[in-house]
C-alpha cells in the first residue's frame, strides 16, 4: 500500500498529506470540527482533488464516532431523534451529489472545494450567523441547510459549517452542539463511505490512503483533547479560520492552473 502511494506521488508529498492530516485532527480535538476543511486544503495542495476527497473519509468516520459517543449512546440517541430531519436530507443529499465527484473535471473540483473551504471560514471568520428560524419555519430552514451542507459534502467531503452555523442559531448549550454535530457529521462520513465505495473513489489507491489517514487523525485529536483547556479556544478557532482562508484560496488557484 505504502509503496505504490509513494510511487506514484513521491515522498514529500505524502509526508505533508500526512502531517496535513495530523494538524486536522489536532484541530477537531481542540475545537469539536474543522477536520475536513483542514485536511481536504492541505491534502488537496499536494495530491489530485479525488485522492483528497477519498483520504478524509476514513478519518472522518472514526474520529466522529469517538466524538458522537463520548457522552454515551444515550445522549447520542437523544440528538438524532431531535434532528432527524436535518440528517435525513443531509443524508440523501450527500448520497446524490457525491457521485459527481469521479465525473467533474480536477479544476471544477478544485474550484468547489476552495470555494467552499473559504467561504465557509470566511464567513465565520467574520461572526456572521444565521438569525434564529420562527418555530413555524423551523423544518423549512433545517431542510435548506441540510441540502447546502450535503451538496457540499458529497463534492468535497466538508458538511460541517452549514450544520454548526444552523446548531449555533439555535442558540444550542456546547456540550449538546458538539454531540449533535458529531451525530451529523457520522451519518454524513457513512453515506460518504457507501457512496464512493460505489462511485470506486474509495477502490484502489482511494481506499488505501484513507486507510493510511486514520493514524494520524487520531493521534492529532488525541492531542488536542489533552491540550484542550490549555488553549486560548476563541484565538486558536480564529487562527484555524484564518489558515483555511489561505488554504483556500490556494485551492482556487489550482483550480486555475490545472
Amino acid at each position: 500500500m505504502l509503496n505504490e502511494l509513494l510511487s506514484d506521488h513521491g515522498a514529500l508529498a505524502l509526508a505533508l498529506a500526512l502531517g496535513g492530516m495530523l494538524a486536522a485532527g489536532f484541530a477537531k480535538g481542540v475545537v469539536g470540527f474543522a477536520l475536513p476543511m483542514i485536511a481536504i486544503s492541505t491534502i488537496g495542495s499536494v495530491l489530485p482533488a479525488p485522492l483528497a476527497v477519498a483520504a478524509i473519509i476514513g478519518p472522518a468516520v472514526i474520529t466522529n464516532i469517538w466524538q458522537t459517543f463520548r457522552q454515551g449512546l444515550g445522549a447520542a440517541w437523544e440528538s438524532l431523534r431531535r434532528f432527524w430531519l436535518l440528517n435525513l436530507v443531509m443524508f440523501g443529499a450527500i448520497g446524490v451529489t457525491a457521485q459527481l465527484v469521479t465525473v467533474l473535471s480536477e479544476a471544477a473540483l478544485f474550484a468547489i472545494l476552495g470555494i467552499g473551504v473559504c467561504g465557509f471560514a470566511l464567513i465565520q471568520l467574520l461572526g456572521l450567523r444565521m438569525p434564529r428560524p420562527s418555530p413555524r419555519r423551523l423544518k423549512i430552514v433545517e431542510a435548506c441547510v441540510a441540502m447546502v451542507a450535503g451538496f457540499f459534502g458529497g463534492l468535497s467531503g466538508v458538511w460541517g459549517p452549514p450544520i454548526l452555523m444552523y446548531f449555533m442559531a439555535l442558540e444550542l448549550p456546547k456540550v449538546e452542539m458538539v454531540r449533535a454535530q458529531g451525530v451529523s457529521f457520522l451519518l454524513g462520513s457513512m453515506i460518504l463511505v457507501a457512496a464512493h465505495l460505489r462511485s470506486g473513489l474509495l477502490l484502489g489507491e482511494g481506499g488505501q490512503l484513507s486507510a493510511l489517514m486514520v493514524l494520524p487523525a487520531m493521534a492529532g485529536m488525541a492531542l488536542g483533547l489533552m491540550v484542550q483547556d490549555r488553549l486560548d479556544q476563541a484565538r486558536f478557532r480564529k487562527a484555524t479560520l484564518i489558515v483555511l482562508v489561505i488554504a483556500g484560496a490556494n485551492l482556487l488557484r489550482r483550480a486555475l492552473t490545472v
